[in-house]
């Protein structure tokens, strides 16, 4: 059965990463060199600030500490979503799952997340919100 796992895990279409309590990956599959464009050898033993935007790290690290001083986050059922940042520099919006992972007594070791990337239908309601608000405004269409 871990042959299943490790198949399931390297060949995921979404991202699947997981970083030690100090924010350091540990684990990068296929689906996350898609869709990051770092290879899994590239990521390994980098920082997550490898694809969070400069302006979100400060953030997100105050949050990562927090979580890995208490063991506990809020963000362990439901989706999050963030802005990430490609290899290239671009930019993609994600949702993603956090697992905590914990080690054989329950101390935590680190995390996990399982990230897709939904920048077409961000942009696409993005797109759908500005032609509504237009509408209601009795502007013209912008996408007219």
């Amino acid at each position: 059965m871990d042959h299943l796992f490790q198949q399931l895990l390297d060949h995921a279409p979404d991202a699947i990463l997981i970083a030690d309590r100090d924010g350091t990956i540990r684990f990068w599959n296929h689906g996350a060199e898609q869709m990051f464009g770092h290879t899994a050898a590239e990521a390994r033993g980098q920082s997550l600030d490898l694809i969070i935007p400069e302006k979100l790290r400060a953030r997100h690290w105050e949050g990562y500490y927090r979580v890995m001083a208490s063991g506990r986050t809020k963000y362990t059922t439901g989706l999050l979503t963030s802005p990430g940042v490609r290899k290239d520099g671009s930019r993609l919006s994600l949702e993603f799952s956090i697992v905590l992972l914990r080690d054989a007594q329950g101390d935590l070791e680190g995390c996990a997340s399982i990230m897709r990337d939904v920048t077409v239908r961000w942009q696409r309601e993005k797109e759908l919100k500005q032609r509504l608000a237009a509408c209601e405004s009795g502007a013209p269409d912008p996408a007219a």
